[in-house]
């Protein structure tokens, strides 16, 4: 008997539930699936990452060249070489994100036709 009641119970709740979802939608004219990213999000990824790269590789050389810099008393030369040399490499890194962007849409383009 338990089971039954536990049943109807869900049954019942189930019901309502679809009620109130359709209801919504109905409402609201959304579906109840989210949307996907799509090609929006994985260029903001991108972007985000190109962003990490250049901060990134600017401070790491302004660090290492000021440290240096601290250890043999030689300001602010190294300081001013590690900058630079991480803006190099910042550059680099981005340059290599870039292609791999490239590459992939073009084998991205080529599937499609």
């Amino acid at each position: 008997m338990a089971e039954d009641d536990r049943k109807a119970t869900s049954d019942d709740l189930d019901r309502r539930l679809r009620g109130v979802r359709q209801a919504y939608q109905a409402g609201t004219g959304r579906s109840s699936r989210p949307a996907k990213s799509g090609a929006g999000g994985e260029k903001l990824g991108v972007g985000m990452r190109v962003a990490v790269e250049l901060v990134s590789g600017v401070v790491a050389g302004a660090f290492i060249g000021l440290m240096a810099d601290q250890w043999l008393g030689t300001k602010p030369w190294l300081l001013i070489v590690g900058f630079i040399l991480g803006c190099c490499a910042a550059f680099l890194n981005v340059y290599r994100v870039a292609q791999a962007e490239e590459r992939r849409s073009k084998g991205s383009s080529d599937k499609l036709s």
